[in-house]
């Protein structure tokens, strides 16, 4: 059974800054391309980062400069920070696992739950 469960989220301020988490059961991260996506209410979903097996990382054009996407991989745990928040960054944020290097949803099997993301002004 793959479990991926996502934290960190909460509330922030325009400017400031969150890390959320991924841990994964019953698969090992470092073994799969990573992704980070996030869909607002009535909006699809979003790619926000991805991370290679390798380490490389490439990222969507409304985050590049201010996300980060990392491995932990003696915890087994995949990061993202956020900097620079802004309302526009306000979503559900997901955290999956996927046997390729896009920045298509449909392209990644396994999923998250989610954790909320909320910036305010």
């Amino acid at each position: 059974q793959v479990q991926l469960v996502e934290s960190g989220g909460g509330l922030a301020q325009t400017g400031g800054s969150l890390r959320l988490s991924c841990g994964g059961s019953a698969i090992t991260l470092s073994n799969y391309v990573m992704g980070w996506f996030r869909q607002a209410p009535g909006e699809e979903r979003e790619f926000v980062a991805g991370i290679w097996r390798g380490g490389a990382s490439y990222y969507g054009d409304s985050v590049q400069g201010r996300f980060t996407i990392s491995r932990e991989t003696a915890k087994n745990i995949i990061h993202l920070q956020m900097n620079s928040l802004k309302p526009e960054d306000t979503a559900v944020y997901y955290c999956a696992a996927g046997p390729i290097s896009t920045r298509r949803a449909t392209d990644f099997p396994s999923w998250g739950q989610g954790t909320q993301v909320t910036v305010s002004s």
